[in-house]
């Protein structure tokens, strides 16, 4: 996800639903860019906390116990996503709305609908064959609330 979104240390990237915070624990390691991670989940956002201690970078990150939906994310230069088609769905009008244009949004395996990415990679694991998909957030949001080029 990171290698797709070209992540480096002038971003800023949030994990919505983070989990344990790999991806922002990541990006501080191992790109020196600054990260907030926001989940339901008390337990995770703790071992999020504990595993950014661990790598040395918890002065580079946050982690909160916290709605995604109530989360401002207008400081992100990258937005990571690894929830559910529905979620990616609900998520397309608050990402118009607050992220500036030329912000990347990542998703592992789930796409954003009628949104089509720009780019969409395959990685084969042990388990599955995974993709990882981008979109960047365009200049002027198009008039029904999706990402140019689109399917119709």
């Amino acid at each position: 996800m990171l290698d797709l979104a070209g992540v480096g240390p002038d971003d800023v990237v949030y994990d919505l639903g983070c989990g344990d915070g790999r991806i922002v624990v990541a990006a501080a390691s191992r790109r020196g860019a600054r990260g907030v991670g926001v989940d339901l989940d008390s337990t995770l956002v703790w071992h999020a906390r504990r595993n950014a201690r661990r790598a040395g970078v918890a002065d580079r990150v946050s982690f909160a116990v916290q709605d995604l939906f109530a989360t401002d994310v207008s400081a992100a230069t990258v937005v990571a996503l690894y929830l559910s088609p529905e979620v990616n769905l609900r998520l397309r009008p608050k990402l118009l709305r607050e992220l500036r244009p030329g912000t990347r949004v990542v998703s592992h395996d789930y796409d954003m609908g009628d949104w089509l990415p720009e780019r969409t990679v395959e990685v084969p694991l042990a388990d599955r064959r995974h993709r990882v998909f981008l979109w960047r957030i365009p200049g002027v949001a198009p008039a029904g609330g999706g990402i140019s080029g689109e399917r119709r």
